[in-house]
């Protein structure tokens, strides 16, 4: 019994194994594969929980000692929302309908066995088949619940485990799709049965599923705070705290760009700001790459310092794994692109009728299909990748550029401007970075023609040698022209470089060309400026034309040879053969084309990376020029030791020599001398600035400089005088006290929180000078080295600095001050008197005043200075009766007197520390609230699509048009020539090898000929049209924005940061020349393209159509879509560059304060920061295009696919074979052309933005006309110089607050007035609007009995003269820089010179009259530059004379020589005066004192002074008991 027990057990497992093996081998491996999963779930499963209970017990342990704390869940604390996405809704809903659905089939299944089993008790039921279904109801129980779990885990990405496991459901499930296609078509409906329809009902399912799989987001969006707790750059704006997708996205993610959708999304339904950008991901920020390439290029500079490292070498080292990656796309693009055209010639043969195996025609659709789909997607991504390659070199190249700029010692700097520097990084960086999409031409090129030759040869045989001989010829002959275009572009960037440093010269010192009614030589200076590059450009669009036509020419020229050869040879051409060698050539025409292009691109690259590395390896500052040792390591804070100092290492005589000082801690030191003895110097030499040839200086601990010619940043004051130190609210209070800056801020609509316009112009002179002061004190250093302060300040003011800053806040602080005021030295410990480079004495106050020499004859000066003011003797008596002590009694009667409310002011400083934070509170809301008020707007943008007006303006900017139908026209007539020379070849060649030809071989090639040269020319002819018609309207919008610029009120240039006109006149300038006409010309040449190859395609199948006007729709509407977000992108990319270029320009002006301070770290980071800013948007920008040219050339693919499915269709000789290899030539290109013509279309958009922003600055509000015609002012004019203010009242803006407040009085033609008054009385505005920089809000001005708003600009400024308070130097020579309009002989301008003291030192130097001034006038002394300034007035001899601090950078000696001077040269014209220095309007018969924009006191000095109680005596009793 046991025995047949066995035997029948055995014979039901052999039953079970034989039904099993019965069973389809795909359900087979579906079982196998879904059990294997399902263990695979449990073992996970299973290890979580062991881990999680060691863990658990571990914690126990550690929980048990006494240390143990409560700890929080972090998921607790850090998840702030939870958004359930449609993704993973839809992803539940797929995993439990295909559970349903395996249970249906379970069940079904079930019952039908058993059923059966019920039926017929004898035959064996096979009970295995139950085994599918129920394993795949197990597989999808788990997955559902596995989904599910996602949820309550808050997984934002699906568990690996999950998605493998989809993605092998559904490829199991697409093959069993075929298995039972196949069995369908074998068996017909017996083949049905319920696992073929549910197969076929979870297809859908599967696929999503699948979808998900691979790109393995869940849909689940998590919101931590933690997010918004630690932002990625302190400097960023809340909101955009979130890093790009691009990082962490997955394959699929990467392949379709579909990281970039939610950006895209939010671009369609309002416009982008910079705030919706995500930031870059860490390893594509400039700081990554910087230091990366900057860590490579000092490696290179070390391993061989004799030799010349190569930058070029340095950025392969450090980006060659980026270039490799690239190459794989590159290298895989390329093959894949020649199986087109290798195969066409196949697929004739097979339309024909030769078919070689079963379905062919099919295969042959398919790898035609798969090819084109392959290309398109390495194209999209070997495109992104060399677009982010050059954005990490420029990024780099930038930073280290911008680092050099900071280090460069004074002898490099003279060697490049700062218009140069700009121009390193904002057209060579550049240049380097366009690279990167020529790195892989080298080696692509040969392949190419490689790969074309073998196609050839397999097509026309022996023949292909002459397409090889006839393809060198072209490139040889492209070789000069490319040499040539490289010449022209050479000799354009130099010609632009000059262009743009007078322009930045010109922008800078606009407010003296304008005083001095100079702007329009100085415009003209420009525009002749912009015909020398005008006539290089030209030479370069028409050489480019020239190129174009070589261009389309050769592969024209290459294949007249090959089929005139092989004609020639005898051999036998095919239609499949000449169409696949046409399409051979029309991938070949690449290449060609791209070879002049690389020629000229690697020379203008080597050009543009010779001139950085030459740069690069420019001299730095020696940094052993002055040893800083740290706070504490000495008692003696300076030390110099037999110094020998040269600002120009080849003159022979130094600038300083023999210098021997030392300083102890706590000192303060006092530095005059004449002008131009090395006071400046001698400071520079302390910080290392200047190029030291022997001897030592040592310094202990920071040092704090502030400038002779005030260095401030774009900003609010408040971020000035920090200076990057964060902020301390006593400290700062203190400061503001100290810098007597406390009313200037209450006198500002936005206190602290102002912000300052370019280079600090909406602030007077002083008010500029205290706020360097205030950003030295707040940064609390060691040594303070300050560069003759007090020059810019009115007497008053510099007393109460002194006191205030110097005597009380410097007190325990070592103090070296350069001064020319004598009445500050005699608190100094000891005072160090300069004379041609050499300290000739040294000492205290004292013992100077008994050696004599030369500090007597400076003090002397003083006194003769302070004698001629005549006070009344009884007042010195009276004061000194009052203020036995220091003076404290007439500061306070003075301001009581003033009625300036400065008690009040004492007071507030002394307040409780709440009541000031929450009043500044208060005060930041208010300035958030009226930032529109501000005098600096943020960059102003369009928003939306680029109005129809500026495409229409811009095409009748240039002949009104009529070159615009002229270049439709010969581009149409190109296309039809094109598609008749290759349908000729194709329709007259047999259509077989056994065929014989329609006509002889001559005629076929003559017409070919003529049809394929004549459609050259046309090329010719449209592309010289599109260069003239670029041509003249980029000159006129030029002229016509220069014109508006410099025509613009001075208001303009207050409120606009020089980086944004510069933008303007440099870079969207270079797009119009160089760029629209060709988008324009490439945009109407791609249209007409498109429109050929769907002709011919359609001429063919017509049903193409069908999918040809959909996939248009889906086009226009994608492109769309695109545009919303790509156009906004653009423009915010334009306005982030002008804060990178402004910051370049800022900083090397300002290069020495900077490392003064020793903040080259905190500019360096700002500048990295700047630069990312510029990143974020460009490269979405960038990614867009890419995103948008990838959807359009697969929908492109899949007509092309369906295109050729029907020609296959279609039953043998139903269309013509050769007609339809036609369709499949050209539709090869369709793909490529239809995301071209999208493309151009966009960048054209985006570069059309250019013109807008052009067209932005053409509308600018000029001023008042130059001249009027009707009301020009006699000749003569004005003959006595009397000069009448009717209630003047004055604002800067329309919101801005008054600056003068009804000011009423009268000045006597040929009479000195003095005008005085606390810094920031409006002193300077006055002036401003006698010279209408300013208009009078009410009022009037007359000059003679004219009212000067009567007549024109020019007319009023070129008949007044003016020194003004900062001097200016053009760069240039003496002799134009003292008569720019070229009215005076040489013999005029030496008497100017000499009068003005500057005669001696102009024949010293060996060029004389022209003798060379360096930019700004760098290599001369700011009072040096105020005497060039007095000689300027000396020249024009105007009868009104103004003097708005003159001489506040003289010594006194020399300012009373100039006084002398201006009393014996100006005694017929009526002198006004503004000085701080009282003995400087000694002698004046009328003074004006101002108090906040108000006429306070307005007499004679003497009357004035006989009254005690006047403002006017308080002030010169101060002054001279300083």
């Amino acid at each position: 019994m046991g025995l047949s027990f066995l035997t029948t057990k055995l014979s039901f497992s052999h039953a079970l194994l034989r039904d099993f093996k019965g069973l389809p081998p795909l359900d087979l491996s579906s079982i196998f594969i879904n059990l294997t999963f399902f263990i695979l779930f449990l073992l996970v499963v299973s290890a979580r929980r062991i881990i999680l209970c060691v863990g658990r017990i571990r914690f126990i342990k550690e929980d048990s000692g006494a240390n143990s704390i409560q700890i929080r869940p972090a998921n607790d604390v850090e998840i702030r929302d939870v958004e359930i996405g449609n993704g993973f809704k839809a992803s539940l809903f797929c995993c439990f309908y295909v559970l349903v659905l395996q249970l249906v089939v379970l069940g079904y299944d079930g019952i039908h066995l058993m059923r059966e089993a019920a039926a017929d008790d004898e035959k064996s039921v096979n009970w295995p088949l139950l085994c599918f279904p129920a394993a795949q109801v197990l597989a999808w129980f788990v997955l559902s619940f596995s989904a599910l779990h996602c949820k309550f885990k808050l997984s934002e990405k699906f568990p690996l485990l999950l998605r493998v496991w989809w993605i092998s459901s559904f490829a199991i499930c697409v093959g069993t799709l075929y298995v039972d296609g196949r069995g369908f078509l074998i068996e017909g409906s017996k083949h049905l049965n319920s696992h073929v329809f549910a197969n076929l009902a979870a297809t859908p399912a599967l696929a999503f599923l699948c979808f998900l799989g691979v790109r393995g987001v869940s849909g689940i969006q998590v919101y931590r705070n933690s997010d918004l707790q630690e932002p990625l750059l302190l400097e960023e704006e809340a909101g955009c705290l979130k890093v790009t997708p691009y990082g962490e996205a997955g394959l699929f993610s990467l392949a379709t760009l579909s990281w970039l959708n939610p950006l895209l999304s939010i671009g369609a339904k309002r416009p982008l700001e910079l705030r919706d950008i995500p930031l870059l991901a860490p390893k594509d920020r400039a700081k990554t790459n910087y230091k990366v390439l900057n860590s490579n290029w000092e490696k290179l500079k070390a391993e061989n310092p004799s030799k010349q490292p190569s930058l070029a070498w340095a950025i392969l080292k450090s980006f060659w794994k980026e270039a490799a990656c690239n190459a794989v796309f590159a290298g895989l693009n390329t093959l894949v692109s020649y199986v087109g055209p290798y195969m066409v010639r196949y697929f004739v043969e097979y339309l024909d009728g030769i078919e070689t195996f079963p379905h062919e025609g099919y295969i042959l659709a398919g790898t035609f299909f798969a090819a084109k789909l392959v290309e398109t997607l390495t194209t999209r991504q070997w495109y992104l990748g060399v677009d982010i390659l050059g954005m990490h070199v420029r990024s780099a190249l930038t930073a280290m550029v911008y680092r050099k700029g900071l280090k460069l010692s004074s002898s490099a700097r003279q060697s490049h401007t700062s218009g140069e520097i700009v121009n390193y990084m904002a057209v060579d960086v550049q240049r380097v970075g366009d690279y990167s999409w020529y790195l892989h031409d080298i080696w692509m090129l040969p392949m190419q023609i490689v790969l074309a030759l073998a196609i050839l040869y397999i097509n026309v045989g022996i023949a292909s040698f002459a397409t090889l001989i006839a393809t060198i010829v072209s490139i040889i002959v492209t070789v000069p022209l490319a040499k040539l275009q490289e010449d022209y572009q050479d000799k354009l960037m130099a010609a632009k470089d000059e262009r743009m440093r007078k322009t930045s010269e010109s922008l800078r010192n606009m407010r003296i060309l304008k005083l001095q009614a100079w702007e329009d030589r100085y415009r003209l200076k420009l525009e002749e400026m912009r015909d020398v590059e005008f006539k290089w450009l030209r030479k370069a669009l028409y050489s480019q034309a020239f190129i174009t036509f070589i261009f389309w020419g050769s592969p024209i020229f290459v294949s007249v040879v090959t089929f005139g050869t092989s004609i020639l040879l005898g051999g036998q051409l095919t239609a499949g053969g000449v169409l696949s060698a046409l399409a051979t050539f029309r991938i070949l025409q690449e290449p060609l084309r791209n070879f002049p292009d690389l020629v000229s691109m690697m020379a203008q690259t080597k050009v543009s990376l010779d001139r950085i590395s030459g740069f690069l390896q420019e001299e730095e500052l020696q940094p052993d020029a002055a040893i800083i040792l740290p706070r504490g390591m000495s008692s003696t804070a300076i030390e110099i030791n037999d110094g020998e100092f040269g600002w120009d290492p080849s003159s022979s005589r130094p600038t300083l020599a023999g210098i021997q000082m030392t300083v102890e801690k706590g000192m303060r030191v006092a530095v005059c001398g004449t002008v131009g003895s090395g006071k400046s110097s001698f400071l520079s030499c302390i910080l290392g600035e200047i190029p030291k040839i022997s001897g030592e200086v040592r310094i202990c601990g920071s040092a704090a400089y502030v400038s002779q010619s005030a260095w401030i940043q774009s900003g609010n004051i408040e971020e000035n005088i920090l200076f990057g130190s964060p902020m301390d609210k006593a400290k700062y209070k203190n400061v503001i006290h100290a810098c007597s800056l406390k009313k200037d801020l209450e006198l500002f609509s936005h206190g602290d929180q102002t912000i300052i316009g370019d280079r600090g112009i909406n602030l007077s002179g002083g008010q500029k000078q205290r706020v360097q002061l205030a950003r030295a004190l707040y940064q609390d250093s060691d040594i303070y080295l300050l560069d003759d302060p007090f020059s810019a300040v009115d007497a008053h003011t510099g007393s109460e600095l002194f006191k205030e800053y110097i005597m009380t806040a410097l007190a325990m602080k070592t103090v070296v001050y350069v001064t020319h005021q004598v009445e500050f030295l005699p608190a100094a410990d000891i005072i160090v008197v300069l004379r041609e480079g050499c300290i000739i004495q040294a000492g205290k106050y004292a013992e100077l005043l008994q050696a004599g020499t030369d500090f007597r004859t400076l003090v002397s000066a003083h006194h003769e200075a302070i004698e001629s003011l005549d006070i009344p003797s009884h007042s010195s008596e009276d004061s000194d009766a009052s203020n036995p002590t220091n003076g404290q009694a007439v500061l306070k009667k003075n301001c009581s007197a003033n009625g300036n409310d400065i008690n009040s002011f004492a007071k507030e400083v002394t307040e409780g520390a709440s009541a000031s934070d929450q009043k500044a509170i208060k005060e930041k809301k208010k300035a958030k609230r009226s930032r529109k008020k501000q005098l600096v707007q943020e960059e102003e943008r369009e928003r939306g699509r680029v109005s129809m007006k500026i495409y229409l303006s811009y095409m009748a900017a240039a002949y009104k048009g009529l070159l615009i139908p002229l270049i439709i026209l010969s581009q149409a007539l190109f296309q039809i020539l094109q598609i008749a020379s290759s349908w000729w070849m194709a329709w007259a060649n047999p259509q077989t090898p056994g065929d014989e030809p329609r006509t002889s071989a001559m005629v076929l090639l003559l017409v070919y000929m003529a049809l394929a040269f004549g459609s050259s020319w046309f090329v010719f002819i449209r592309a010289v049209l599109v260069a003239t018609f670029g041509l003249a309207a980029a000159q006129k919008l030029f002229k016509k924005m220069l014109n508006c610029v410099f025509r613009a009120p001075m208001s303009f240039f207050d409120s606009t940061p020089a980086g944004r006109i510069l933008n303007r006149v440099s870079i969207d300038q270079s797009v119009v020349d160089l760029d629209i006409p060709f988008r324009l010309g490439g945009f109407a040449a791609t249209t007409i393209q498109l429109l050929g190859i769907v002709g011919v395609m359609t001429k063919v199948t017509w049903q193409v159509l069908l999918l040809v006007v959909p996939m248009a729709v889906a086009c226009l509407w994608m492109q769309k879509y695109y545009m919303a977000s790509s156009r906004e992108l653009v423009r915010i990319v334009s306005i982030q560059k002008s804060p990178v270029i402004h910051l370049f320009g800022e900083s090397i002006a300002g290069a020495a304060t900077i490392r003064g301070f020793g903040q080259e770290k905190r500019f360096m980071k700002r500048n990295l920061y700047l630069l990312d800013c510029f990143a974020r948007p460009f490269f979405c920008s960038l990614a867009a295009i890419e995103w948008l040219c990838l959807r359009m050339e697969l929908l492109s693919t899949f007509v092309f696919a369906f295109c050729m499915v029907l020609l296959v269709s279609f039953p043998h000789g139903s269309i013509d074979p050769s007609m339809a290899g036609l369709a499949v030539t050209y539709g090869l290109n369709l793909n490529a052309r239809l995301s071209r013509w999208i493309l151009s279309f966009c960048k054209l958009e985006n570069k059309i933005i250019s013109i807008e922003r052009i067209h932005q600055y053409c509308q600018i509000p000029g001023e008042a006309p130059p001249v009027i015609e009707d009301s020009c002012p006699p000749p003569s004019w004005p003959e006595n110089g009397a000069i009448d203010l009717i209630d003047l009242k004055v604002r800067y803006k329309e919101n801005l607050p008054l600056v003068l407040h009804g000011v009423t009085c009268h000045f006597p033609g040929g009479k000195k007035i003095g005008i005085v008054g606390r810094t920031g009385s409006g002193k300077s505005t006055l002036i401003q609007a006698l010279f209408r920089m300013i208009e009078p809000a009410e009022g009037k001005i007359v000059i003679d009995n004219i009212d000067i708003t009567s007549i024109g600009l020019h007319d009023l400024r070129s008949r007044l003269s003016i020194i003004p308070q900062d001097p200016t130097l053009f760069e240039g020579t003496i002799r134009g820089n003292l008569d720019p309009l070229e009215e005076h002989s040489d013999q005029e301008i030496w008497q100017a010179l000499d009068k003005s003291q500057l005669g001696a030192v102009v024949r010293q130097k060996e060029q004389k009259l022209d003798t060379p001034v360096l930019e700004n006038g760098e290599n001369w002394s700011v009072g040096q530059r105020q005497l060039v300034a007095l000689g300027r007035a000396l020249l024009k001899q105007a009868k009104i004379l103004v003097l708005d601090e003159a001489t506040a950078s003289v010594d006194t000696a020399t300012d009373n020589l100039i006084q002398k001077i201006i009393r014996t040269e100006f005694k017929e014209c009526t002198v006004c005066t503004i000085a701080h220095r009282l003995p400087t309007i000694r002698d004046s018969d009328l003074v004006l004192f101002l108090s906040d924009g108000r006429v306070a006191e307005f007499d004679s000095p003497t009357r004035l002074l006989e009254d005690k109680s006047s403002m006017f005596y308080q002030l010169v009793s101060e002054y001279s008991s300083r």
